[in-house]
C-alpha cells in the first residue's frame, strides 16, 4: 500500500484492522487454468408466445383426409420429398439424440393441437432438430383406442417445419410415441 492513497471512506485505523485480518492469507497459485466463456443463450421473449398462441391455436386442423386414418397395428411414419433415404433411416434407427419431448397423456385434443403446435414452434426457434412427441397407446381412453394417434399424423403432416416422423423404436415408447425430425433455422 506504500505509494497509494488510501480511499476517502478508508480511515488509517480501518486499513490496520484489514491488514491484520488477512495477515495469514496467502494468494492461490496460478495453475494457469483459462475460465470457460460462457455462450449467452439468445432471449426467447415470453410475450411472442402469448402474441403467437391465437395463430397456432387456428394454423392446425383437425380435419383427417380420407384415407389417411391410420390402422391400429400400422406404423406412424411420414417423410417429406427432398429428405434423403438415408436420413429417413437414421431417424428410424434412433441415430440421432432426442433434444426435446412433449407427454400429451392426459390431454383432449383441442389442448394436445395447441400444444403440439407449440412444442414445434418453440423447438424450431432453439433450433432442436430432433424430438419426440408421446400420443399414448389409448390404453385409458374409451375403447383402448388411442384418439390423439391419427390427429398427431394430421396435424405433424400440416407443418412445414417437420421433414419427418415415424413411430418411436420400442425403448423410446413404440407405438404410443412418434420422433420427429425438423427443419434446421441455420
Amino acid at each position: 500500500m506504500a505509494g497509494k492513497s488510501l480511499p476517502a471512506s478508508l480511515s488509517p485505523d480501518d486499513l490496520a484492522l484489514f491488514q491484520q485480518a488477512v495477515s495469514g492469507v496467502l494468494p492461490i497459485a496460478d495453475t494457469g487454468r483459462i475460465a470457460p466463456v460462457v455462450k449467452a443463450v439468445a432471449p426467447i421473449p415470453k410475450s411472442l408466445f402469448n402474441d403467437e398462441r391465437p395463430m397456432l391455436v387456428d394454423n392446425l386442423s383437425d380435419h383427417i383426409p380420407w384415407g389417411a386414418e391410420v390402422a391400429l397395428g400400422e406404423e406412424l411414419k411420414f417423410r417429406r420429398s427432398g429428405v434423403r433415404h438415408d436420413t429417413w433411416h437414421k431417424l428410424r434407427r434412433g441415430h440421432w439424440v432426442l433434444q426435446g419431448e412433449l407427454d400429451l397423456h392426459g390431454m383432449v385434443t383441442d389442448e394436445a393441437r395447441l400444444a403440439v403446435a407449440g412444442f414445434v414452434a418453440h423447438c424450431c426457434k432453439l433450433d432442436k432438430r430432433c424430438v419426440r412427441i408421446i400420443h399414448g397407446k389409448g390404453l385409458s381412453s374409451k375403447n383402448n383406442t388411442p384418439v390423439l394417434r391419427n390427429h398427431i399424423k394430421s396435424w405433424l403432416m400440416q407443418k412445414d417445419e417437420v421433414l419427418a416422423f415415424c413411430q418411436a423404436r420400442q425403448v423410446d415408447g413404440g407405438s404410443g410415441a412418434v420422433v420427429v425430425l425438423l427443419k434446421s433455422i441455420k
